[in-house]
């Protein structure tokens, strides 16, 4: 249910009123959860709408598990973009290796999914519009968490509208405000992995379909990833840099400038991807980072998703962990009466495999990017081998969150 005010929907005889801040993935999970556990929640999303189309994510392992326990399944099937090549390139623009997904990203072929991050969004929105509070176009000014009544956490909406919840968990991403709120700035928690990026849009002139392209110099490159066989491509110029480009971040200008002046000279289409980028109007810049906290919760707040343990895009994980961390988050509400318990259970029962997973960085997956002439070298060598070898195993992080069954509490 869309809203501005306190939704008809919510029974008054709800055990917990809870809001959550963000309306992508984690949010919209926990909602659902949250919901079959007779809370009354409320998700307030900053954007005006949902967005739609977005970047192709990954579905794997135990986040399979999550969304079928959901009845969302087989329609994440039907939206499944099934990518079908991945072509490495030289920096001339040559052929280094071409193979199948799953050997590269170690997905397991015919469970894993692919989707666009809209059309997830837009499934798990469907699945809780009619039971959940939904305020979009308002975000959260502050939070009190002393509360009025000397119980629950007073919250003051940008619209200027105040609201006292039992609960307030932040889903909204990244670079959270909810986390900023509750904890303090991003910079004592955010690790840098040492690359920067901008990923954009652009009309696909190349006749690509179903498939990845990548390029690569040491420490630069450049993909172009056709999601299905439609006239746009999703782009993504990367480039290594040992310190995060921080004066860049928040100046668009600035940010072309600077991925300009890092591929100038470059071959294949790179040229085109810059001027692309310059005329795009949708570009998105970022370094790649990881969201690392002693503990997720403070009082009667709490984080989840990538505001709590993002694992970057060098993993691939960052929606599995998202879907996983909240049916966790919730089932650990359902089962505690006391909210200190809960947060607690919910740390306990995660923690290791977001360990796990954001490990992930440094097994492997960001060898795809190397810095320099030897490691991209080798990282070749290696990917001409797997055209000849059996295709890759899933990584156990991806699998290694055994979910407990979920009961409402009594």
């Amino acid at each position: 249910m869309t809203s501005t005010g306190p939704s008809t929907h919510v029974s008054t005889t709800a055990k917990r009123t809870v809001l959550i801040s963000g309306a992508s993935i984690a949010g919209p999970a926990l909602a659902y959860w949250l919901h079959r556990s007779g809370c009354a929640v409320t998700v307030v999303e900053k954007a005006g709408a949902l967005r739609d189309g977005g970047y192709p994510i990954d579905i794997r392992g135990t986040a399979v598990e999550v969304v079928r326990r959901m009845g969302i399944l087989p329609r994440l099937q039907d939206a499944h973009i099934d990518t079908r090549r991945f072509t490495f390139l030289d920096a001339d623009g040559s052929e280094v290796a071409v193979l199948g997904p799953h050997a590269v990203v170690g997905s397991v072929e015919g469970q894993d999914l692919e989707v666009r991050r809209g059309d997830l969004a837009a499934i798990l929105h469907s699945l809780v519009r009619d039971d959940v509070e939904f305020l979009f176009g308002d975000s959260i000014e502050a939070i009190d968490t002393l509360g009025r009544r000397g119980h629950g956490v007073d919250v003051t909406f940008r619209s200027g509208r105040q609201r006292t919840f039992d609960l307030v968990i932040g889903a909204d991403g990244m670079h959270s405000k909810t986390r900023e709120s509750l904890f303090g700035p991003e910079e004592q928690f955010h690790r840098y992995l040492g690359y920067a990026f901008a990923a954009f849009t652009m009309p696909n002139t190349f006749g690509l379909s179903h498939e990845l392209m990548m390029w690569n110099t040491p420490g630069r490159a450049a993909a172009l990833y056709a999601v299905g066989s439609s006239d746009e491509l999703h782009a993504f110029l990367v480039f290594h840099r040992p310190e995060p480009p921080l004066d860049s971040l928040r100046d668009p200008h600035v940010q072309r400038d600077l991925v300009a002046a890092v591929f100038a000279g470059a071959g294949w289409e790179v040229p085109g991807m810059v001027k692309a980028l310059r005329e795009a109007a949708d570009p998105f810049f970022d370094t790649a980072g990881q969201i690392r906290m002693p503990h997720w919760s403070r009082g009667r707040g709490a984080l989840v998703g990538d505001a709590a343990y993002a694992p970057s895009f060098l993993t691939g994980q960052g929606s599995s962990l998202a879907l996983a961390g909240a049916y966790v988050l919730a089932h650990s509400l359902a089962a505690h009466s006391d909210h200190t318990a809960a947060f607690t259970a919910y740390e306990r029962d995660l923690r290791a495999y977001v360990t796990m997973n954001q490990a992930l960085v440094g097994n492997g997956s960001a060898s795809l990017l190397p810095t320099t002439a030897r490691a991209l070298e080798e990282r070749n060598t290696r990917l001409r081998n797997l055209v000849t070898l059996p295709s890759a195993t899933a990584p156990p992080a991806h699998s290694a969150l055994a979910l407990p069954a979920f009961a409402p509490l009594p």
